[in-house]
């Protein structure tokens, strides 16, 4: 393992509602039930009588208008703030904190702290639950190995590409121990050609995995080709507009997926219903 200067004496700890119900690698399952969700922030509605139910070791993603309430909806499903309408349970626990605990949230950006390696910054959620940075570095370590980040442990964040910032990111979400797994925009700030790559990356990662995931993203092919159910979003206030299914099985080679007919020919009536939407 490469290594760099050690961090500071005292490392700050990310809150995360708390330990999950069971440590990593013994997971329960857990699926997601809203019903008649309505939020607004002030006399701002953001999401409007919202219906969504993700089966246990479902993936589900979240396509909408930018601005439509995606990333409202992550944070009302892991118990970030309280609906003002309607409900939410995860796991069958309606209680925030009990969502809390059984959620691990990817937003946009990394987050990684600069002045930790890449190992200690995959660790965090570790060392959260009270393991020292040893024991912590060796739980991630097969994590590294899998994932492709061998021999970058002691990178610190500024020495990594974009992909693997967020491979790093992912590792840190998945050694959470938690059963739901919210991913937004994982992707959003990569280019083109490293968002394909990272796409056919994750969809083999979350096959291997079966936890519960709900992916919002504002590509259409992206969550068709990682998610086995899509629902389409219509402009705030957030409502579900349309519901496909991928007709291509999950974790398939992306080439292969995206030039299907039969998935361009869902893809379209996506952005079709994308469009009605918007307007």
């Amino acid at each position: 393992m490469r290594t760099t200067s050690e961090a500071p004496a005292e490392e700050p700890r990310i809150l995360n509602g708390g330990p999950g119900p069971q440590a990593p690698g013994i997971r329960e399952v857990a699926g997601v039930e809203v019903a008649g969700l309505g939020h607004r922030f002030g006399a701002l509605e953001v999401i409007e009588r919202l219906d969504l139910t993700v089966a246990e070791g479902e993936l589900v993603g979240l396509v909408g208008p930018s601005g439509c309430g995606k990333s409202t909806l992550l944070e009302l499903i892991a118990g970030l703030e309280s609906p003002s309408a309607g409900s939410v349970r995860v796991g069958g626990e309606s209680d925030s904190q009990r969502r809390l605990a059984r959620c691990a949230y990817m937003p946009q950006r990394d987050l990684l702290l600069p002045w930790l390696s890449a190992i200690d910054n995959a660790a965090l959620a570790l060392r959260n639950r009270g393991a020292g940075r040893a024991d912590a570095r060796e739980q991630a370590a097969p994590l590294f190995a899998r994932f492709g980040l061998t021999g970058f442990e002691g990178s610190r964040p500024g020495e990594l590409s974009g992909g693997m910032r967020q491979r790093v990111a992912f590792v840190r979400t998945l050694l959470s121990g938690k059963p739901v797994l919210l991913l937004d925009e994982p992707f959003a700030s990569l280019d083109a050609i490293t968002r394909a790559e990272m796409q056919e990356w994750l969809a083999a990662a979350l096959a291997a995995e079966g936890r519960t995931v709900v992916l919002v993203t504002h590509d259409v092919e992206e969550a068709l080709y990682l998610c086995d159910r899509v629902v389409i979003l219509r402009s705030r206030p957030a409502r579900a507009l349309a519901e496909l299914r991928s007709p291509i099985p999950r974790a398939l080679p992306r080439s292969e997926t995206v030039t299907d007919a039969a998935f361009v020919a869902v893809r379209e009536r996506a952005l079709e219903a994308l469009r009605e939407g918007s307007r």
